[in-house]
């Protein structure tokens, strides 16, 4: 059965496998970063906060059991959940030995109903060991590596201190899909800097890796970074909330359609969000992109066979 959505929604792949309810909960394993423990630096992504970026919401001070525990009370609650993925967001969640990983990893599936694992971190943290141990962890559990990408040039990758440049990020991709793992790439709209060209030029480079999923992010200028004092200088122009989601439509009519959308935008967290405050209206943010690809009676991947003709 088709979604009635015009894109390819994630939460439609996890009914389609598990036959139920399905949510993620975030979970904070301790990781840092080596772009804030001196490896590479230590101040960090200039989006970035002291808890890791995107982040905000989860309860620190538990256990990993515990942390899964306390969230899934809240998922069965809001949302009838029936069935739970350890997502491990917070910072660089493979930046440490296999032995570490293996530890924290099998600590979450050991939780009733926890069937599977979401893996976020950075293209710089993928060692050869770590990424074998993922692929064991494949072929046993549902999984998904989700890679901070963030945008394919080197320059707006440079302008936010990433630490990394996209060759980097593209042998990662390579390197995890030859071992069978589902990639899913996070993009930023609104990187400063960069135009509307630049960030379809992104997302052309998402379907020439084969990416198996994607994940959209509005930039957002959070309490305690760099980006908050550049904000605060007027050095930074953030997209307004019909520019979002007119940008997102294009993107989405861009993207393959097999690629699943893990997320469209995001809200930053009330307590530490600076700009913009639209953003926190998540629901109407999602409303306003179906409506918009509604009246332009388009659906994602529609203008890649546009795009792919010889001229």
């Amino acid at each position: 059965m088709s979604s009635p959505k015009r894109y390819n929604p994630f939460s439609d792949e996890l009914k389609r496998v598990f036959g139920c309810k399905v949510q993620r909960i975030s979970v904070d394993a301790g990781f840092t970063c080596p772009n804030r423990d001196g490896t590479l630096g230590r101040n960090g992504c200039i989006f970035c906060g002291g808890h890791g970026s995107g982040s905000h919401g989860i309860k620190r001070g538990l256990g990993i059991a515990d942390q899964l525990e306390d969230g899934k009370e809240v998922m069965i609650r809001k949302y009838r959940a029936a069935r739970f993925l350890a997502y491990f967001q917070a910072f660089s969640n493979t930046y440490a030995p296999v032995a570490h990983l293996r530890s924290l990893f099998e600590q979450a599936l050991a939780v009733p109903d926890v069937v599977g694992l979401i893996i976020a971190t950075r293209p710089d943290c993928l060692s050869d060991d770590v990424l074998d141990y993922l692929g064991e962890l494949n072929r046993r559990c549902y999984l998904w590596l989700e890679l901070g990408v963030q945008t394919m040039h080197d320059g707006s990758l440079a302008r936010i201190n990433r630490g990394h440049d996209h060759a980097c990020s593209a042998a990662a991709i390579e390197r995890a899909r030859q071992r069978g793992l589902r990639v899913c790439a996070h993009l930023i709209l609104g990187v400063p800097g960069e135009t509307r060209e630049d960030i379809l030029a992104s997302v052309a480079e998402m379907n020439r890796l084969g990416v198996d999923g994607v994940k959209l992010h509005l930039l957002h200028v959070m309490k305690g970074t760099r980006l908050a004092e550049m904000h605060g200088q007027g050095r930074v122009e953030l997209l307004d909330r019909d520019g979002y989601a007119g940008l997102v439509c294009d993107v989405l009519e861009r993207l393959d359609p097999a690629i699943l959308i893990h997320r469209l935008t995001g809200d930053g967290g009330h307590d530490n969000l600076v700009a913009p405050l639209w953003s926190l209206k998540k629901f109407e943010v999602l409303n306003l992109i179906d409506a918009e690809l509604e009246r332009r009676g388009t659906r994602q991947g529609d203008l890649l066979s546009t795009l792919r003709s010889p001229s």
